[in-house]
């Protein structure tokens, strides 16, 4: 990559005509965003300002918005100047009234929202629903026409960005870094984003990051950065900045419209370049880097106190309207200051030289069609799952590695869909690990930084993206699928807790804008969690956490889904239902090691249509009561489960067992609560109204009885699942450690059906000894014993005498692969 020096925004060439306009937009958008924040009532101040016209409780963030509206404008003029196809991403948190305030001026909003039109009335219903009762919230949300990114949680603000410009070659995205958003680890990683924009295929990314200098309280870091370190850090991320800076609006404007000319010419002669002769080397894409004072335009000082270009501008500049009248004149002068008069006429429209300013139709930004990514949608066109399926003689009895055969699957995917180019995997740097690796036969790992001859599977063209920060692999999937594409992430289990808050922010816009009338359904976000707790035994303690299932419960159930397929063949049933869905999340949990295979695929279709099942091949309940029944939820949940009712089957032959398996687990809920769960009619057909329930669950045992403590036969439901206890171990020990072993499952069953009474103590004592047995063992040899790692699901009577015969042709049978996985180190 050849790099540049950074210039120096230079003069620029608006005529007095053109300056007088911009400015004049500029400060009708500042009007309505301070009347946002402040006003009820008197939008253009025809009459003197009064208490009463003024909201009883002031919020909002006023020290970033006049920015936010000054890159507004300027990004407006260059839209209708070069014909582009522009969306803007206001990455500072709280910056609702800016965005607000422009879309509305550009008439956007009213078209959304007819009741807030473009006169008197419609004003001050503007100014009234921000952050109000049953209004809009004070940052940029889904209720905000033209926004991807949800402003209240910052640092996601580049990853959003550069998801968006994926595979959308005509597309710019602004987007606009706060100082403060600047700071945070995630935003941070990011901006490394610009080594994997091919611009062949991919739009472009123009970041402006806005140095207003501070925080709530306190000053931001990189707004204390020299002009010269400023220079270095983002030329050293791979940008050529270009630096706008002052406070006098005039020349400001000026040397913001000569910039903006600037980046877009050199943003059109890196595609031209690229489009015409290919890619050759990543490309110095270009940045702005404003620096302006907090609350611009505000009070210079409230109360003898410094106000603009302070901390105390960062949310409301001044308060307390009741108890200082002052502050009302204050106030009204400030709102004064913009001259409304020259921006509105009588009837509150902006004056239609003024107007002319916004581009028209879907050329404005809150209109564009990528920020209501439905509307762009294509289904994927799907090959069919079933071509991949394991072939499952008798269940139980044979291996195969589950998620190997997904990517299978996921390889010709990407392959049906290459000329659409709308489908992208993500995930970081755990492709190969997490055994998709047959994708790398479709396509690479995107990659435009240099590529060194011993690499392998890297190339601009590629379309799996991988970079070791799941903060970054979030934020581009969510961006991609916001503008109306497909993806999956996959991820080590217990780190995909690295981005809560982020699926956090991501569920509640689904959520809200399942009821926003205007946006259109996106594809789910599908998460695939492999190298999951029962099989990091290698890895140790730090990788063994099953805990973001609980975190997806605590959300709304129109919007999540969680999946626990128990072999190969119901995940790729699974698979293909979570990629076919539309506005969900959607999380499942795989095991990628070999694993016995249960279902054949007939089977596995039926078994994950329903959610939840009887096996009726496990059981021996048919025409009867059961006596006990074997619930599991997770693919080594359910190898336990069998291996313990294979045990009981043999000791206690007149024992009725039941074995449901869910895969679905949201069956669990009452129907009530979820549109997936089971009636209580039928839950209690399942699992029994007054039988034990031993429950085999993959997570913390604590979310199955917060599922169902509403359920006829709670209180006989006992759930065994991982309760915090991990090492360096065996896979088996594993399960011993957290009494989710076949030995501990068939001493609960003991202790919970009263038939089995005291003859049951010979069994329960020699289960006690098999646990001892295999302490000894693994610490011993440092594998599990070979009765574990051999173990399949046996046909037979029940009678001991023929159990005993296939034990003994079990154990001199060849030593099957161990179940230990392929990497020996940790991850991080």
């Amino acid at each position: 990559m050849v790099q540049a020096p950074a210039p120096t925004a230079q003069k620029g060439s608006l005529t007095a005509d053109e300056l007088q306009k911009m400015n004049a937009y500029w400060r009708a958008a500042n009007y309505l965003s301070v009347g946002q924040i402040y006003l009820l009532d008197n939008p253009l101040l025809k009459e003197p300002l009064k208490l009463e016209h003024i909201k009883p409780r002031l919020l909002g963030h006023w020290g970033t918005t006049p920015g936010l509206n000054f890159i507004y404008v300027h990004l407006n003029r260059v839209i209708k100047k070069y014909d582009l196809s522009t969306i803007y991403i206001a990455g500072p948190g709280h910056g609702g009234p800016g965005l607000v305030a422009n879309t509305y001026l550009e008439g956007t909003y009213s078209e959304y929202y007819p009741n807030v039109s473009q006169d008197t009335e419609g004003m001050k219903q503007l100014f009234k629903q921000f952050s109000f009762p049953y209004g809009i919230p004070s940052h940029v949300a889904p209720e905000t026409p033209g926004s991807i990114h949800e402003g209240g949680e910052l640092g996601y603000a580049v990853s959003h960005a550069y998801g968006a410009a994926f595979d959308n070659p005509d597309l710019i995205v602004a987007c606009v870094v706060g100082d403060g958003e600047a700071e945070t680890g995630a935003l941070a990683t990011s901006w490394h984003s610009n080594k994997f924009l091919n611009p062949v295929r991919d739009g472009a990314v123009l970041p402006i990051l806005h140095l207003n200098g501070y925080k709530i309280a306190n000053p931001t870091v990189l707004a204390r950065m020299s002009h010269q370190e400023l220079e270095s850090l983002f030329v050293g991320y791979g940008y050529k900045p270009y630096f706008v800076e002052g406070d006098d609006p005039a020349t400001m404007h000026q040397l913001m419209a000569a910039t903006m000319d600037r980046v877009v010419e050199d943003i059109k002669a890196i595609q031209h370049e690229a489009r015409t002769k290919g890619f050759t080397d990543r490309p110095q894409y270009p940045m702005i880097i404003l620096r302006s004072p907090k609350g611009w335009t505000g009070p210079k000082e409230v109360d003898g106190k410094k106000t603009e270009n302070s901390w105390r501008s960062h949310q409301v500049p001044f308060s307390e309207m009741s108890s200082k009248p002052e502050h009302v004149q204050l106030l009204e002068q400030w709102m004064k200051s913009y001259k409304p008069e020259e921006l509105f006429d009588a009837e509150g429209r902006l004056f239609p030289e003024l107007a002319a300013l916004a581009p028209t139709g879907q050329q404005r930004m809150g209109d564009n069609p990528h920020a209501n990514g439905g509307i762009l949608l294509r289904d994927l066109k799907m090959p069919d799952f079933r071509h991949y399926a394991v072939e499952v003689k008798n269940p139980g009895t044979t291996t195969s590695e589950a998620t190997r055969v997904l990517g299978k699957f996921l390889a010709d995917i990407l392959r049906f869909n290459e000329k659409s180019q709308n489908f992208r995997i993500f995930g970081p740097d755990e492709t190969a690990s997490n055994r998709l690796g047959e994708v790398f036969k479709t396509t690479d790992r995107t990659w435009t930084a240099d590529i060194l001859p011993e690499d392998e599977q890297l190339s601009p063209d590629g379309r799996v993206m991988e970079i070791l920060s799941e903060h970054t692999c979030q934020g581009w999937l969510e961006g991609y699928l916001l503008t109306g594409r497909h993806g999956i992430f996959s991820c080590y289990e217990a780190f995909i807790h690295i981005i809560d808050s982020m699926f956090n922010q991501h569920a509640k816009w689904l959520k809200t804008t399942r009821h926003i009338t205007w946006r259109r359904p996106v594809a789910s976000l599908n998460y695939l969690l492999t190298s999951h707790v029962w099989r990091q035994d290698h890895n140790g303690f730090s990788h063994q956490d099953p805990g973001f299932i609980d975190h997806v419960m605590n959300k709304k159930a129109e919007v999540i889904r969680v999946y626990l397929p128990p072999d190969a063949n119901t995940l790729l049933s699974v698979g293909d239902h979570c990629l076919r869905s539309r506005h969900y999340v959607n999380v499942i949990v795989a095991g990628k090691q070999p694993a016995l295979q249960y279902l054949d695929m007939d089977a596995a279709v039926k078994h994950c249509t329903k959610g939840v099942g009887i096996w009726e091949w496990a059981s021996n309940d048919k025409d009867s009561e059961p006596d006990v029944v074997m619930a599991c939820a997770g693919d080594i949940p359910t190898l336990e489960t069998l291996a313990a009712v294979d045990m009981m089957r043999l000791h206690f032959p007149d024992l009725k067992v039941r074995v449901v398996n869910v895969v679905d687990l949201m069956t669990m809920q009452p129907n009530t609560e979820h549109p997936h769960g089971l009636t209580d009619k039928d839950f209690d057909s399942i699992f029994t109204t007054d039988k034990p329930i031993i429950f085999a669950f993959h997570g913390y045992p604590w979310l199955i009885h917060r599922l169902t403590y509403r359920r006829t036969n709670h209180r006989n439901l006992h759930v065994r699942g991982y309760k915090e206890e991990g090492t360096t171990t065996t896979p088996f020990d594993m399960v011993v450690l957290n009494d989710l072993d076949r030995f501990h499952l068939v001493m609960d069953a003991i202790d919970r059906v009263p038939k089995l009474g005291s003859k049951a103590a010979y069994v329960k004592q020699m289960l006690k000894d098999k646990l001892i047995e295999h302490r000894h063992y693994v610490s011993t040899y440092g594998e599990d014993m070979a009765e574990i790692r051999q173990w399949v699901w046996q046909y037979y009577s029940g009678s001991p005498a023929e159990k005993g015969a296939i034990d003994t042709q079990q154990d001199n049978a060849s030593s099957t692969p161990s179940l230990e996985g392929e990497e020996g180190a940790a991850r991080k």
